[in-house]
């Protein structure tokens, strides 16, 4: 299904979606796996998810971000809301003008490939305490991961499968 048709089946199987979530009977669908070229002559893989997992991500994200966001610090710029890579850089200019010689940049490349489910969802823990939610984020860490396009709409359908 593409993203024209999210509003139409959310409005048919809005109340299905919802009680497989509560009931612990949702399972996303898995992620489709996309190389994509880098300005080195390299590729990275990207995981697309199923239009429906990416909402529910999104909603779930809007949700707990602010619990994470009052900790970081003012000079933290990378994948923050309102904040982006040429306030950043300006940032780092208004520090030079002011006599600093060092500025830290660093890119988390490979993380996510890499991090500790484990650790991650206890960090998550410590400031998410709906099991709901929690059970959703592991889930979608451990969705499989697929090469190929997407089957459609009957490939979203099977998500409510018990």
């Amino acid at each position: 299904m593409g993203v024209t048709g999210l509003s139409g089946y959310l409005k048919t199987h809005r109340d299905k979606l919802c009680s497989a979530i509560v009931l612990g009977k949702y399972r996303p669908q898995p992620i489709l796996g996309v190389e994509i070229p880098k300005s080195n002559g390299k590729t990275r893989l990207l995981g697309i998810p199923t239009v429906i997992d990416r909402t529910l991500q999104q909603a779930v994200s809007q949700v707990i971000m602010p619990r994470f966001e009052i900790e970081f610090k003012p000079h933290s710029y990378g994948f923050r809301p309102n904040r982006n890579a040429q306030q950043a850089v300006q940032q780092a200019q208004a520090y030079i003008n002011e006599g600093y010689q060092h500025i830290v940049d660093i890119d988390l490349k490979n993380f996510f490939d890499e991090v500790d489910h484990c650790k991650l969802m206890q960090l998550l823990y410590n400031k998410v305490k709906c099991p709901i939610t929690l059970r959703l984020i592991r889930k979608w860490l451990r969705a499989p991961m697929q090469a190929g396009s997407p089957q459609g709409r009957k490939r979203d359908l099977s998500l409510l499968k018990g």
